[in-house]
């Protein structure tokens, strides 16, 4: 735990849409990520179809929040990409 923040890493879960999250495995990004790192680090061409992403956590005002690529993400969120 403390070698978890003295690196300051953050822990993003993804979700496909009408499925479960899978809290297996999750994207592991730096403090201060956006909905935008997180795309990059899925797949680089995923910004090319973004239109919105869907965010549950910590980091939402309302479960789920509809947010843009510069939302700021906090540790444990669960993140939705909707593509046009």
């Amino acid at each position: 735990e403390s070698i978890w923040n003295y690196l300051n890493l953050l822990r993003v879960y993804t979700k496909r849409h009408g499925e479960f999250p899978d809290f297996s495995e999750g994207l592991i990004l730096r403090t201060g990520a956006t909905v935008e790192e997180a795309c990059k680090a899925i797949h680089k061409t995923l910004l090319d179809g973004f239109k919105y992403a869907l965010v549950w956590g910590k980091s939402a005002k309302h479960s789920p929040q509809r947010v843009g690529l510069s939302h700021l993400l906090c540790n444990e969120d669960v993140i939705e990409i909707v593509r046009k």
